[in-house]
């Protein structure tokens, strides 16, 4: 097992400790052996915004999107950090990009998924 995983894994059992300045730490050092490991990167946000450091989750979300921009689970991300933030105009748009980005997904395995609907909209589940 690679040095990356294995700070990667003890960030992970940090994090489920409620340690995360430590797990912030693991998910550093993973990151030092490769920078633009999108799982670390994720981990590393979460761990910032579980710390309160919701300026540095939105800098590491935004270099998730430099690196993988139609990834749904960072729009996701974002729209979580901009909303404890109280940056609701920000969160809403970033809402709306991971329900586009989930679609374009979907429509990968199923052409005939139907579009989004209105952001807290079930139309979607049919």
């Amino acid at each position: 097992m690679s040095d990356k995983i294995e700070h990667y894994k003890a960030g992970l059992k940090l994090f489920g400790e409620n340690k995360f300045e430590e797990a912030i730490a693991e998910y550093q050092l993973a990151l030092k052996i490769d920078a633009d490991w999108e799982d670390g990167l994720h981990a590393l946000a979460m761990a910032y915004m579980s710390a309160g450091k919701l300026d540095d989750a939105i800098a590491t979300g935004k270099r998730i999107l430099e690196l993988n921009p139609s990834d749904p689970f960072v729009h996701t991300s974002l729209s979580m950090f901009y909303q404890r933030k109280g940056m609701i105009d920000e969160a809403e748009v970033e809402s709306a990009k991971a329900r586009m980005a989930s679609w374009k997904l979907e429509l990968k395995t199923n052409p005939d998924a139907p579009p989004p609907g209105p952001a807290g909209s079930l139309d979607v589940l049919q």
